[in-house]
């Protein structure tokens, strides 16, 4: 499911306590435990608000770069790519939230967060891997605080890409690098990430996603309005080029980190797996939305297509302009809230080490010097196809690929296997397909880096 998700709801919640129902009686250990009955949420979310939850987590900024992926795979691989990538990846989120559920009702608890999913199977995994429990905990923590601050360096880039793009066309005699709007906006971004509760964030999400709503429509006006085949649009691109494919679906489909969050709060959680089940109906609906603007978006613009489709509207219009500054309002103020997660658990690790009296500069000091890091990471690499195919090779593959299947084959390695020991063989597949992912994702991206910019 796509760090872009949108990016947007993609990592709201990170660490979620457990929810279970004390009860006074004493329990029948032997009698099954059903963790949906011991969950004690004040505030539970329908099945359709919990459908538009995670729909609007993996509808993000990653939409408008899939016309960019298909220029890497082109149309016919494109096509299929994108199926299977949706297929693998709805697969992961089934068995971390399926293994999340099986050691709640083994342990006794209500829910769990991903983090204390992956933790509590180790911890009730093969004895000889129980002392990796530490370990698993800050490894998936890190995973998560990475996925957030190589998200939001995308975010950087893209508004000093719209911006550039926008300005170039009013002032035409002063046009500047991208570099020097991403340094524009350091000290902006680091002022308004100081903000540390969520609460005061909600008004800045709501505004944003009606400015992502407009850009949408927009965009799928012009890129419909007249549509035409590009004279250089390829069915086949180079193989060469398909890791970027794979790096950018991988981004912008990948939605993991906001699923147990989601599925813990429902009120009728059996209705988030099965068929047709709210993970299922979502990853269609976003399937079908990624293949149409990845490819009729590809189909007009061909290999001129941008790492944003918003980069290639007409510059003299009204509407469109309308929606690149939209879109660069909107990324912006989403940059705060992806920023949210990470610095909470970064400061979650910190705090303690740190006297009471400094808390409030150690707070102001990691969120500068955050902010800074996804500014350079921007300025390092001012590309934003490059950037997000980077990005998705190393962190988004790694919490959507690697840490599931690693959790469920630790979980079943001395509950069963399946026959023929079935899931061994399935997590071994996926394995090669993650390494395959970050391997040639990133020997591609840093590639063409180095060719462009060194």
């Amino acid at each position: 499911m796509t760090q872009n998700t949108s990016m947007d709801d993609k990592n709201n919640v990170f660490r979620m306590e457990s929810t279970t129902t004390l009860r006074s009686e004493s329990v029948d250990l032997n009698e099954k435990y059903n963790p949906f009955e011991n969950r004690n949420v004040p505030h539970t979310t329908s099945t359709l608000g919990s459908f538009f939850h995670l729909l609007k987590s993996a509808l993000g900024t990653g939409l408008l770069a899939m016309p960019a992926a298909f220029k890497n795979s082109g149309l016919i691989p494109g096509s299929i790519g994108i199926v299977l990538v949706a297929v693998i990846a709805t697969h992961c989120v089934h068995i971390l939230v399926k293994t999340s559920r099986d050691i709640c009702e083994e342990c006794r608890l209500g829910s769990l967060s991903y983090t204390d999913t992956c933790v509590k199977v180790f911890k009730h995994g093969p004895n000889r891997l129980r002392s990796y429990t530490g370990f698993v905990r800050n490894f998936v923590d890190y995973a998560m605080a990475g996925v957030c601050l190589g998200g939001t360096s995308v975010y950087v880039i893209f508004i000093a890409s719209s911006l550039k793009n926008i300005l170039d066309h009013f002032y035409p005699e002063h046009k500047y690098s991208v570099e020097l709007y991403c340094a524009i906006l350091l000290l902006p971004l680091v002022v308004l990430t100081q903000v540390r509760h969520l609460k005061f964030l909600v008004p800045f999400s709501i505004f944003a996603n009606v400015c992502l709503l407009l850009t949408f429509i927009a965009t799928c006006y012009y890129t419909f309005m007249d549509l035409s085949k590009a004279p250089d649009v390829n069915l086949i691109s180079s193989v060469e080029q398909w890791p970027l494919f794979l790096s950018t679906a991988i981004f912008s489909m990948e939605g993991i980190n906001v699923v147990m969050p989601v599925e813990n709060e429902m009120s009728n959680p059996e209705h988030f797996l099965g068929c047709p089940g709210v993970l299922n109906a979502t990853m269609l609906v976003v399937v079908i939305l990624y293949a149409v603007v990845g490819f009729f978006g590809y189909l007009k613009y061909g290999e001129s297509v941008l790492g944003s489709i918003t980069l290639n509207l007409p510059e003299d219009e009204i509407l469109a302009l309308a929606a690149k500054i939209l879109v660069a309002v909107a990324v912006f103020f989403t940059y705060f809230l992806q920023m949210y997660a990470p610095m909470d658990i970064l400061w979650l690790r910190m705090k303690e080490r740190i006297s009471q009296k400094y808390h409030n500069l150690g707070q102001i000091i990691l969120r500068t010097v955050s902010v800074t890091i996804t500014v350079v990471l921007a300025v390092a690499v001012p590309d934003l196809e490059l950037l997000i195919g980077l990005v998705g090779a190393i962190f988004f593959s790694t919490l959507g690929l690697l840490i599931p299947i690693v959790v469920q084959t630790v979980h079943k390695w001395e509950r069963g296997l399946g026959k023929y020991s079935y899931i061994l063989w399935k997590n071994a597949l996926l394995l090669i397909v993650y390494i395959v992912v970050i391997v040639s994702g990133c020997y591609s991206s840093i590639t063409k880096i180095i060719e462009k910019f060194i």
